[in-house]
């Protein structure tokens, strides 16, 4: 960080790394050293449990916006610092700045003030933090080294850390929307930052989820806050995977917080938090801390809106077999809900709106999915694109999407 080690010598330790591995050890002193190369949050005698929950990242993930809220309104305090979106995987932070005002350039001490009050602040990770990581990962990404387990644990743990928490639930996507494909070398990511955590003396669990289909229907930055904020509303009837999955990664972070004793319990109070519109009181909450407007929760169409919506009807006749969610990442970022460089714009408007889901039933010329546009230009492409990322069978598919495995 300091500049007195020459790039070429970190590149040939990056390689060594890479080529061979690290060990346990190794790994956490690693994961320390570059926690301790930048500020670190200091919550100044704060006395709270504090957790912090964090996914690797996929299509249409926008289960922060809600688990966030309902264990903020379940009295455990978290910071949640996210990231932007990159390539085909979508980030917290757009999502949030599609939210007309909504500030995620708080400074730390100004979001841990924010914590004490209304128990959770989402911002944006400053440069202060872990500044260690962006050189690493600048080299890596030059050097052929982003693949390695132990290089890919300690980058996010050391951010994770860095916040200081007592307790970090983490959500490990596995499939053809995520980065990690296999569900082998997904669950020896996840062992590897549990053991991290551990080490590191923080109370930390790995869920393991499925990335093999968009989470949920929305994908692009505010069709997925209004998906989001219509789940914690009760408005209209949730993708079932997708509040499946809000439902236990909450549930578990109770059960970490002590807030509830058993798996049950923590799903009967999250079901509450929800039903009695405390989950969307926290986030107005939320929102209202951070500059942007708080009736966007349950009046949605003050969201930016895209000025063209084009219907997809299927050529086919059958069941949805798969989906290709890495390409229709790519197909969103496309149209300018994602960015291809770090620097490059975000549309929050635009995006793409699934009807169709793996398992369900298609008959010909029935609407499967909406484009959300600001330009008709390529739209005939756009649509091709859509309609070749799905899969239609005779037969409907027994094996179920849903994943929901816990490493401790």
């Amino acid at each position: 960080v300091d500049g007195s080690i020459p790039d070429y010598q970190v590149s040939a330790w990056l390689m060594a790394a890479y080529l061979n591995g690290l060990s346990d050890r190794e790994t956490l002193a690693l994961t320390l050293a570059m926690r301790d190369s930048g500020q670190t949050v200091d919550w100044d005698g704060y006395t709270g449990l504090r957790l912090d929950k964090h996914s690797t990242g996929g299509v249409g993930d926008k289960v922060t916006l809600v688990v966030i809220p309902i264990l903020a309104a379940a009295g455990v305090s978290i910071l949640k610092m996210s990231g932007r979106g990159l390539g085909h995987t979508g980030g917290t932070i757009d999502k949030l700045e599609s939210i007309p005002g909504f500030r995620t350039d708080i400074t730390v001490s100004e979001a841990v003030k924010q914590v004490g009050k209304i128990g959770a602040a989402i911002v944006g990770q400053t440069a202060a933090l872990v500044p260690a990581d962006k050189k690493l990962y600048a080299l890596r990404d030059v050097t052929a080294t982003i693949a390695s387990i132990p290089l890919i644990a300690s980058s996010i743990m050391s951010k994770k850390l860095a916040g200081n928490p007592n307790a970090v639930l983490l959500d490990v996507k596995v499939g053809d929307g995520a980065f990690m494909k296999d569900l082998n070398v997904a669950r020896q990511l996840a062992k590897q930052m549990v053991l991290i955590g551990t080490g590191a003396g923080v109370t930390t669990e790995a869920a393991l989820t499925s990335m093999d289909q968009p989470l949920g229907r929305a994908i692009g930055n505010s069709l997925e806050v209004i998906e989001a904020c219509d789940l914690l509303t009760g408005y209209g009837e949730p993708d079932p995977i997708f509040y499946d999955l809000c439902i236990r990664l909450s549930a578990r972070a109770l059960s970490m917080a002590g807030i509830a004793q058993s798996e049950e319990n923590s799903i009967s109070v999250v079901k509450a938090l929800i039903a009695n519109g405390a989950g969307a009181n926290k986030l107005e909450e939320i929102i209202f801390a951070q500059k942007g407007d708080p009736k966007v929760v349950r009046n949605t169409d003050l969201f930016p809106k895209s000025s063209f919506v084009v219907h997809v009807v299927s050529n086919e006749e059958g069941y949805v077999k798969s989906i290709q969610t890495k390409q229709l990442g790519m197909l969103a970022m496309r149209l300018g809900a994602g960015r291809e460089t770090a620097n490059a714009p975000i549309d929050p408007a635009v995006g793409i709106v699934l009807f169709k889901k793996v398992g369900d039933k298609v008959k010909t010329g029935e609407k499967i999915g909406e484009l959300h546009l600001n330009s008709m230009l390529g739209s005939d492409t756009h649509v091709r694109e859509l309609l070749s990322s799905y899969e239609i069978s005779t037969t409907k598919p027994k094996k179920s999407l849903f994943l929901f495995e816990i490493l401790h």
